[in-house]
């Protein structure tokens, strides 16, 4: 019987950066092919650019993976690897398969130089490929600095099927005399990936578009070894909307921009899931446990997918409204911490900041509650709700004004608005009963909804645009509802 190897697959990201939210896309799809088959998922940490690797990066790839759900069953960093490196690309000299080169950076930038003024593509020119063993022995000998290049075949067509791509063809003539090990003893990406993804025991490589080209010097690397390659599959480019290269220019692109903007992590899978992944049905919405069961690379496009901000906030908004109101005031809490409007300062206690009141978990929901069903991000909340937060309304008189109203329009509009608000009882001072009582008020006083509801809704959130009246009125409550008309009839004194 045939033994069929587990799958293992890995994300190997550089900590030079924010953790770019097309990496999380190659996470994903890498995840997910894997956990399908109970397989493993492996993190490795590629921190061989001594200049640009941070720690704080790194802290970010790992918080951001953990932060998804996207769980690693193994973590290697490449800079503790160093040694196993350069054992291997000394076995590829005694192979023949790589060699010493001695060219100084300014015999390089010169031969750059002479190329792009001739327009020829930037490749090495083998000066030091068949320098004799005496030649380099004495360069050796006398500490020359060198790099190790690979030894690139000639004449040949290498050829990759690669699971989204399908057949690609390369012809070994085009390809560079590529470096594997640098002067400074630490290995490029090319000879560190291909030992590791052995080494690792990597069944499948699932990596960004823009790796395709290196491929074929990766299975000449695994051929001059003597090692069987893992399996190929080379997920689209992320586009922006005018179809370019997603970047900063086009707005957020690491995934601590959109996990402070208040992007859910279900959001985030679900919609980086289908950017590029066609379910083979009309379902757009699902769960990670179905992502894990009905994920295929054979349905990723080749195609680049359009990164749309406009359907991640119709994502967002959509998860956001299926969460039960104690789940999404516990979302919101941070975001209303960040903009100082309340802080925590006991067991579901909070204060409020600009009132020094004190106030209960049960508060904050009624705030939040006022817009479950209309923010599209977490972030808005803070702005959206400042006016529950805050003591003293600051708005123009301007704005208490509906159409062609007059000052004593307002003032008569605001009066039946605060007598009726008092009559209620406060235990049945409840968005239904308010909206009843002022609807009933707007017939016997021969007004538009507008001329009477305008006005309290501005005296109430001091905006023209906020929840309606009578759900706000209910959530300030009975005390705080009549002291903000007060203060709104002194504008119309």
């Amino acid at each position: 019987m045939k033994t069929i190897n587990k799958i293992r697959t890995r994300f190997a990201p550089s900590p030079t950066g924010l953790l770019h939210i097309g990496n999380v896309r190659t996470a994903l799809y890498a995840y997910l092919f894997a956990k399908h088959d109970k397989g493993d998922f492996i993190l490795r940490i590629e921190d061989t650019d001594r200049k640009r690797s941070e720690a704080k990066y790194e802290k970010d790839i790992t918080y951001g993976l953990k932060w998804l759900g996207l769980e690693y069953d193994e973590i290697y960093k490449q800079s503790e690897r160093l040694e196993i490196y350069r054992k291997h690309a000394k076995d590829l000299l005694e192979k023949g398969a790589a060699y010493y080169c001695f060219c100084t950076e300014e015999r390089l930038e010169k031969l750059r130089r002479q190329q792009q003024e001739k327009k020829l593509p930037p490749r090495y020119d083998e000066h030091c490929r068949n320098l004799s063993k005496e030649e380099i022995e004495k360069k050796l000998k006398n500490k020359t600095p060198y790099v190790i290049r690979m030894k690139m075949p000639r004449n040949r067509v290498v050829e990759i099927n690669d699971l989204v791509r399908g057949k690609v063809e390369f012809n070994t003539n085009l390809l560079d005399d590529q470096v594997l090990l640098k002067s400074d003893g630490f290995p490029t990406y090319h000879l560190a990936c291909v030992v590791d993804d052995h080494l690792m025991k990597i069944t499948h490589v699932v990596r960004a578009e823009e790796w395709l080209s290196s491929t074929p010097k990766h299975i000449l690397l695994y051929e001059a070894f003597e090692w069987t390659p893992p399996k190929f599959a080379h997920i689209p480019m992320l586009l922006s909307p005018d179809r370019k290269k997603l970047s900063k220019r086009h707005g957020a692109v690491s995934l601590s921009d959109y996990r402070k903007q208040g992007y859910l992590k279900e959001v985030i899978l679900n919609f980086m899931l289908l950017l590029g992944w066609n379910p083979g049905s009309k379902k757009e919405i699902f769960s990670f446990k179905e992502m894990i069961k009905e994920f295929s690379l054979k349905r990723v496009h080749k195609a680049g997918a359009v990164f749309d901000i406009n359907r991640l906030d119709w994502f967002n908004g959509y998860y956001i409204r299926q969460k039960d109101l104690d789940e999404f005031a516990n979302l919101c809490i941070p975001h209303l911490e960040k903009a100082k409007l309340i802080h925590k300062i006991g067991e579901n206690k909070f204060e409020i900041i600009d009132t020094k009141e004190k106030v209960y978990k049960d508060f904050i929901k009624k705030a939040v509650a006022l817009e479950q069903k209309r923010i599209k991000k977490l972030s808005e909340v803070s702005n959206f709700l400042k006016f529950f937060f805050s003591g003293k309304l600051n708005y123009e008189k301007s704005l208490l004004f509906w159409k062609d109203m007059k000052d004593k329009d307002i003032r008569n509009s605001l009066e039946i608005s605060y007598k009726k608000l008092e009559e209620i009882d406060k235990d049945g001072f409840s968005a239904k009963n308010i909206e009843a009582i002022l609807k009933k008020a707007v017939e016997e006083n021969n007004l538009t909804n507008g001329e009477l509801l305008w006005p309290l809704r501005v005296a109430l959130t001091s905006s023209d645009r906020s929840p309606g009246p009578f759900e706000v009125a209910e959530a300030l409550g009975k005390e705080k509802s009549l002291q903000r008309i007060k203060e709104a009839q002194k504008k119309i004194l």
